[in-house]
């Protein structure tokens, strides 16, 4: 007999699945299962990487995130396991490669400091800046008016017939819907104080 509010156990191996289809329905109860049945496979994998706590935090993190999106999409749940080792060996492997690339210098005795040894890091910031611009912008369009511009500007070209196909409109009335969008986009507070 099962008591409200108490905490239940995640079910057996033999029930991977149903934990799987139950969390994908949105039940809490089984999200929390999954992470508790998986968090010591975690940690096993995370500890022959010898992270600081902080790091391991950060690819835990990250790996119930990826979870979070992607757990849908998995077609047999009893790969799971091998899945959320995939995923923490490169979440672990990307937060190490990110530390070796900050190199800890004193400022008071290395002229290192003084000097750009990445002339490209500028391109590299402003790219990003502007990036984080549309971003902020897109969110504040429309539904429609941005998925139309992300299917637009897709990296794989997707058609005017298609695109009018997912969103339900005429193919004519594309062009000048997007030339609104865009105008929109530029009116945005974040794309304007990235132009000033």
């Amino acid at each position: 007999m099962s008591v409200p509010g108490a905490p239940t156990l995640p079910p057996s191996h033999g029930d991977l699945p149903e934990l799987v289809a139950a969390a994908v329905a949105g039940d809490g109860g089984a999200w929390d299962g999954l992470v508790l049945r998986f968090t010591p496979l975690v940690a096993s994998v995370i500890r022959g990487y010898r992270l600081s706590d902080a790091d391991a935090d950060d690819v835990c993190q990250e790996l119930w995130l990826k979870l979070v999106k992607h757990l849908k999409d998995l077609r047999e749940p009893h790969a799971l396991p091998g899945w959320i080792v995939t995923c923490t060996r490169h979440e672990a492997i990307r937060v190490l490669t990110a530390r070796r690339r900050i190199e800890l210098v004193d400022p008071q005795a290395s002229s290192r400091i003084d000097r750009v040894d990445h002339p490209d890091l500028d391109e590299d910031l402003l790219r990003q800046e502007s990036r984080q611009a549309v971003r902020a912008a897109l969110g504040e369009l429309s539904e429609e008016h941005r998925t139309l511009l992300l299917l637009i500007f897709a990296d794989s070209k997707v058609s005017y017939g298609q695109i009018g196909r997912t969103l339900g409109m005429p193919t004519g009335s594309i062009g000048p819907t997007r030339a609104r969008c865009l105008k929109k986009l530029r009116k945005m507070s974040a794309v304007r104080a990235l132009a000033s």
